[in-house]
């Protein structure tokens, strides 16, 4: 493997700085003018936006784990060669409660919200078995339906936001409109704005699935897309009342691919942990160490926009999967390159703040005990003869994966890895979508974790395997999300964009452009205030 470093390639944060991303911040009252050095390029003309945590605790009451800290929504925007940064707490019910409480007051991810002390105990006593009452801190992503954009998380509540002033306009119940439990905050949106999503439901008979959401692009007559919602095809559940933990999905052209990961959710913990005992997301996670991995595979359109699911069983080694790279098709296959952890112990038992602001020795040693990150390609075969047992399914000239045909019938499925570093993640992955999704492609841009610290931005060929990476001492970049340059005409023609927060230096945070062919900096826009970590974004035009 070819490995391009550009700057300096540190592997060690023995000054901790990387815990000033974890902190508490303000939100701005107005935009502020950020410091230009190099040019910023004159197609920039739209907004960077970006969500994450920001509010790190209530009072004297803590958060516990990363994805329970108070959504906060980020906006660098270009104008004339010039940046403004802003930011603005999503004003979400979760939020506003806590801060009229001073308290948790709706139990997050990994933060048990315990009864107002100040109640007596019979009202105690009721709030336990008043039933969930499910989180709506959209701190995770943020994406456009129809002409609106909504703020995100994972449970059936999504935010409708104001990106230009930041505001909170109305919170929005997708169970209200379709049958799902929730969804991801990782839709799939096509050119004409169609939105793509996946969550698990209770189904007939209370048995569980997973449904596929298609939500239409803008309406004719100005109508909310989100009420002509409909489930398109419905993948079946290994497990009756343990659902897997779901974070994204394929979609090729003509396919949804979904990856059943033996990180499973108890629905009979989940349903009784608030009102026997004071219990959290977290709590109700275990993993099924016998099930391995299964690959579902559907056709999105058969016809009147119905998709049809593939009965085929394929199965795989157990994983920990949170991002899709990219999907497509080629040659009767349907190849899926995905962001692994090898094993069935769940990643997110690693992200406890405490664990993420340890200092730099402890931080390595919990890394080292915890799954293994790795970038692997599945190729799922769709003509399959149940003759062929025993041989190689896969015959496209380019890769190693192989899918192979047991006894049982089920086909096993063995991947090409395409990155892999002892405890270096290749994460939140991005390409360029506008062009590639669903298609054929080369390149992938990732934030690169060091022991679950964030601290290079790295780009991979996926034919070649070559690598190249920017990096710079004590500095702690986001996502990279890909902005293509209007006349391009290759893949890589085009620029990233991330946000960086460098603690020690006398701005600590600044959006970074780097030039997506060679990594190199064309511009940075530095703001003299906090950032902390984000998770997910777009580039709005």
């Amino acid at each position: 493997m070819n490995n391009h470093i550009l700057c300096y390639c540190n592997t060690f944060h023995p000054a901790g700085g990387y815990k000033k991303i974890f902190e508490t911040v303000e939100e701005l009252s107005e935009p502020v003018p950020a410091t230009v050095t190099g040019r910023i390029p004159s197609f920039l003309k739209g907004s960077l936006l970006r969500l994450g945590p920001g509010l790190f605790e209530v009072g004297d009451e803590p958060f516990y784990h990363l994805f329970d800290g108070q959504a906060l929504m980020h906006k660098f925007d270009f104008k004339n060669g010039q940046v403004t940064y802003f930011n603005k707490y999503v004003k979400t019910d979760a939020y506003v409660r806590a801060i009229t409480e001073k308290r948790v007051v709706i139990t997050e991810f990994g933060t048990f919200a315990y009864p107002d002390p100040c109640k007596n105990i019979f009202s105690r006593f009721f709030t336990y078995f008043k039933g969930v009452e499910v989180t709506d801190n959209c701190l995770v992503n943020v994406y456009p339906i129809g002409e609106d954009y909504y703020a995100v998380t994972e449970t059936n509540y999504i935010t409708k936001v104001n990106t230009d002033t930041l505001d909170t306009l109305k919170k929005v119940d997708l169970c209200n409109y379709v049958n799902i439990n929730g969804v991801t905050a990782h839709p799939h949106i096509e050119r004409d704005g169609t939105v793509f999503n996946i969550g698990n439901c209770m189904g007939k008979g209370a048995s569980l699935a997973y449904n596929v959401v298609r939500i239409p692009p803008t309406q004719k007559d100005k109508s909310d897309p989100i009420e002509k919602s409909k489930v398109v095809v419905q993948f079946p559940s290994a497990e009756r009342f343990k659902p897997s933990y779901v974070h994204s999905f394929g979609m090729s052209e003509n396919y949804f691919v979904f990856v059943e990961t033996p990180v499973k959710i108890n629905l009979l913990k989940f349903l009784s942990a608030w009102s026997i005992r004071g219990s959290n997301y977290m709590d109700c996670f275990e993993s099924n160490e016998v099930l391995g991995t299964l690959f579902h595979i559907a056709r999105k359109d058969i016809g009147g926009g119905q998709g049809e699911y593939i009965d085929h069983k394929f199965r795989a080694a157990p994983i920990n999967l949170f991002h899709h790279i990219n999907t497509y098709e080629d040659n009767g296959f349907i190849v899926a390159d995905v962001c692994t952890w090898k094993g069935f112990e769940f990643v997110y038992n690693y992200l406890w703040l405490a664990n993420l602001r340890s200092n730099w020795e402890e931080v390595k040693k919990a890394a080292m005990m915890a799954p293994q990150p790795e970038v692997r390609r599945y190729v799922i075969p769709l003509d399959i003869h149940r003759e062929e047992q025993g041989k190689n399914l896969i015959c496209l000239p380019y890769t190693t994966a192989t899918a192979v045909m047991r006894t049982d019938g089920t086909i096993w499925l063995e991947p090409e890895v395409l990155f892999s570093g002892p405890r270096q993640a290749f994460e939140f992955p991005q390409i360029n979508y506008e062009k590639h999704g669903g298609k054929n492609y080369s390149y992938a841009y990732a934030l690169g974790l060091n022991h679950f610290i964030p601290d290079r931005i790295i780009k991979l060929n996926v034919k070649t395997k070559e690598t190249w990476v920017w990096q710079e001492p004590d500095s702690y970049p986001s996502e990279p999300l890909f902005v293509q340059t209007p006349d391009g005409v290759d893949e890589d023609d085009g620029v990233l964009l991330t946000v960086v927060v460098s603690p020690g230096a006398q701005k600590s945070g600044y959006m970074l452009i780097l030039n997506a062919k060679d990594m190199s900096e064309i511009a940075r826009a530095e703001v003299d205030c906090p950032i902390p970590v984000t998770f997910h974004g777009m580039y709005k035009k």
